[in-house]
């Protein structure tokens, strides 16, 4: 198992994921079966209320988002792979349509690399990486959990990490 849900060789093979690394969980945090997997949905991180649409912002505020969070930060995690650990970002994901930029799409610069299917999204003022469309689920949006207004990602606890170094789509059929 490789933690993105994946069993590994044959497309018919399904196993629920486990969630590894989750051994501190804020008072509010909320778990739901979802599709075979636990699936965390945090509710409030610190004395922050995740509401149903929640601001986020880029560090200079330049880049304005508007998350569509009904669930709350659902599923936060963290990844290896060679872009994310470089980040440390703590991120979770929504559906493209639960995103939108309010301001700042002239200042947002895009970063791609190996296959060109992930689209990392950074303020082109400050730096940070607010978002991007996820090499996996093209159809989903990963976003930055500290760009959240009052949110402090250290408040979460250990988060899940996937095994991004062993992508399954980098992985080669026999």
């Amino acid at each position: 198992m490789n933690g993105w849900g994946h069993a590994g060789g044959r497309e018919d093979t399904v196993r629920p994921r486990r969630l590894v690394g989750v051994s501190r969980r804020p008072p509010n945090f909320i778990v739901r079966k979802h599709d075979r997997e636990v699936v965390p949905m945090v509710k409030k991180v610190g004395p922050t209320t995740i509401l149903e649409k929640h601001r986020a912002t880029c560090h200079c505020g330049a880049v304005v988002l508007e998350l569509s969070l009904p669930d709350g930060i659902v599923n936060p995690r963290r990844c290896n792979c060679s872009i994310c650990r470089r980040k440390g970002a703590v991120f979770a994901f929504v559906p493209l349509s639960g995103l939108r930029v309010l301001e700042g799409t002239e200042v947002l610069r895009v970063y791609q690399f190996n296959t060109m299917t992930a689209k990392h999204y950074f303020c082109s003022k400050c730096g940070i990486y607010t978002h991007h469309v996820r090499r996996i689920n093209p159809n989903e949006y990963g976003y930055n959990v500290g760009c959240l207004e009052g949110v402090d990602p250290f408040d979460l606890g250990e988060v899940q990490t996937l095994d991004g170094v062993h992508h399954p789509l980098d992985s080669r059929a026999p």
